[in-house]
Parts: C-alpha cells; sequence; structure tokens
C-alpha cells in the first residue's frame, strides 16, 4: 500500500524521510531552544500555502506577530496567507480578548477548541497543523506531559490532521520536561547544536519515523536568511561516537588488572 506524504518544505529533509511526512502523524520536533525548531514548523506550514493548502498553527511561546516577521525573514508571507483566509495563527501568548484566535487559558482543552474551530473555518481538507511549543501545556506539572500529548493525539486524529509538535529541551540538563511527547509520537526529529572550535554548530537526526526507510545519520543545517534552514552535510564522526561509554572501559580495565595479577 503507498503512503501518501507531506513535504517538509525542505528538500533534503524530504530526501531522508523518502519523500515526506506519512500523512495522519504525530510528529515531534525536539531539542533545546535555538536549534531551529520554529523555522523548520514555518517551512512546513509554508510547503502547504504554497500547494494552495490551508493551515493552521498554534504559538505558546512567541507571539503571532514574531512568527509572521520571522516567516517573512525567509520569504514566507503568512500574513498575506492570513489575509486571504488560508492561514489562521492560534496566539497561546499575549491573550488578546478582542481576538477571535488567541486563547484565554492556556490549557489543553482550550488549545484543542480552537483548533477545532479554526479547522471548521478553514474546511474539512485542512491537514497541516504545528503545535509550537507543547511544553508550556505542562511547565506547571511536568507530569501530565505524556498524558497531555496522548489526549491530543487522540483527539485530533479524528479530525484528520497531520501534525508538527515541538517540545523544549531544558538547557541545564538538555532533558525534555516531562519526556511526554516522544512516547506518543509516529515520528520523531531531534534538533541538537553544540560549539566547535568557538563556533555555535546545529544539527538534526531523524529518531524515528514510522512507515519510512528514512536516514540514520546526523546533518549538519544552517539557518540562512532569506531561504530559511538547510541541511548542508553528514555531521563528521567524531572519536566518541567510536568509543565505549566509561563505564564499559572501566569494566573492561577491571578484568584485565584481575586477569594480570592472576598471572
Amino acid at each position: 500500500m503507498q503512503v501518501t506524504r507531506l513535504s517538509t518544505g525542505i528538500d533534503k529533509l524530504d530526501e531522508l524521510l523518502a519523500g515526506g511526512i506519512p500523512e495522519g502523524f504525530f510528529v515531534a520536533l525536539t531539542g533545546m531552544p535555538g536549534t531551529g525548531k520554529t523555522i523548520a514548523c514555518l517551512h512546513y506550514i509554508w510547503a502547504g500555502l504554497r500547494d494552495g493548502e490551508r493551515c493552521i498553527y498554534v504559538t505558546t511561546e512567541e507571539s503571532r506577530e514574531s512568527i509572521i516577521r520571522q516567516a517573512e525573514q525567509f520569504n514566507m508571507h503568512f500574513e498575506e496567507a492570513m489575509e486571504d483566509g488560508d492561514l489562521i495563527i492560534i496566539d497561546a501568548l499575549m491573550r488578546e480578548h478582542e481576538d477571535e484566535w488567541s486563547l484565554q487559558d492556556v490549557s489543553v482543552e482550550e488549545m484543542l477548541k480552537k483548533i477545532i474551530e479554526a479547522k471548521k473555518r478553514l474546511g474539512r481538507d485542512t491537514r497541516r497543523l504545528v503545535i509550537d511549543s507543547m511544553s508550556a501545556f505542562w511547565l506547571r506539572a511536568p507530569v501530565k506531559a505524556r498524558e497531555h500529548s496522548y489526549f491530543v493525539k487522540r483527539i485530533l486524529s479524528k479530525w484528520h490532521f497531520t501534525i508538527y509538535a515541538t517540545s523544549q529541551y531544558a538547557i541545564t540538563t538538555g532533558s525534555a520536561f516531562g519526556w511526554g511527547i516522544e512516547h506518543v509520537a509516529d515520528g520523531i526529529i531531534h534538533f541538537k547544536k553544540r560549539v566547535i572550535r568557538g563556533v555555535l554548530r546545529r544539527y538534526l537526526i531523524i529518531e524515528k519515523m514510522r512507515q519510512t526507510p528514512h536516514d540514520l545519520r546526523a546533518w549538519e543545517i544552517e539557518i540562512v536568511n532569506g531561504k530559511g534552514l538547510v541541511l548542508t552535510k553528514p555531521l563528521a564522526r567524531r572519536m566518541e561516537d567510536e568509543v565505549l561509554p566509561e563505564k564499559v572501559m572501566q569494566r573492561i580495565r577491571r578484568i584485565l588488572e584481575e586477569e594480570y595479577e592472576e598471572v
């Protein structure tokens, strides 16, 4: 059975995913702040808009205006799409009472209600949805992350969305807030960063994508003004990638020392 795929809006990423995201999937974009997750979301929505689709974008950590400005920086005309009735950006940050598409209560239930209203407004063929980010809904209760993620996926699957949902990782620990979204995701694209010779480098790796013979390498990425997110090359192999974990090395050394003492 042939799988229908939606373009990510990034040509090289589509290639690594055998053509794109399988329709109906819930895809988690995870990683620390500043790694390129939001820009990947902009690409995904813009790919749909260019193909004549209508789309929904939920922003929880930036204002609607900030998302529009970022998109324009990469020649993605979100404001024009909104004026044409092809895009609804649901703003969970600013909470403007007079704004129909602002959340007054930052809760999963309120967000789902607005998404469904937006789908009804745009039409049944609306299938691209971004939630950027899900982490805002469990800041006070990280233990709720898995429960909330499952609830969102279960409800929205009935509305035939193909979803990008971002999840922030903590700067201090590099770990997810709550470890929830990965458990329910059909696909995981992990965005990372590190400093090499004093220069910040960003890269991504497709950790999971069901029904897809995807690439397993880490790819270095660049954020190019006027163009967006570009995959440049597979990340160079490091010594750390070849060396066994320290605990394993310690165990091997102990065994060798014990054998030496017996001789």
